[in-house]
């Protein structure tokens, strides 16, 4: 069972940029696909990134497109998660999970996802 710590959140005025990190333990999270979600206040949680096992494909929602780049590090066990030009709506709680294995590459429904993460918090100041 893999498990994963998040962390990288914080203030940041509009503008700005962050740099969020999973972190993993586990052997098969190197042959996992991993997706990056977020969950704003009174929201549900919404798929932002994912990124194959090997990292060399990735997919995004069109919301982020641009200036959101998903990559990993598979020696370090961490996905990470760059996000630029961020703006408040941006703010959000932010989980990293992985694609269960019965689930097809370019998902972005939280349900084929899991060993979730603690999350966490990414707050954009306008």
């Amino acid at each position: 069972q893999v498990q994963l710590v998040e962390s990288g959140g914080g203030l940041v005025q509009a503008g700005g940029s962050l740099r969020l990190s999973c972190a993993a333990s586990g052997r098969s999270f190197g042959f996992s696909t991993v997706g990056w979600f977020r969950q704003a206040p009174g929201k549900e949680r919404d798929f932002a990134a994912g990124i194959s096992w090997s990292g060399s494909s990735t997919y995004y929602a069109d919301s982020v497109k641009g200036r959101f780049t998903i990559s990993r590090d598979n020696a370090k066990n961490t996905v990470y998660l760059q996000m630029n030009s961020l703006k408040p709506e941006d703010t959000a709680v932010y989980y990293c999970a992985t694609l269960r294995s019965s689930k097809g590459w370019g998902t972005t429904s939280e349900a084929d996802f899991n060993s979730w993460g603690q999350g966490t918090q990414v707050t954009v100041s306008s």
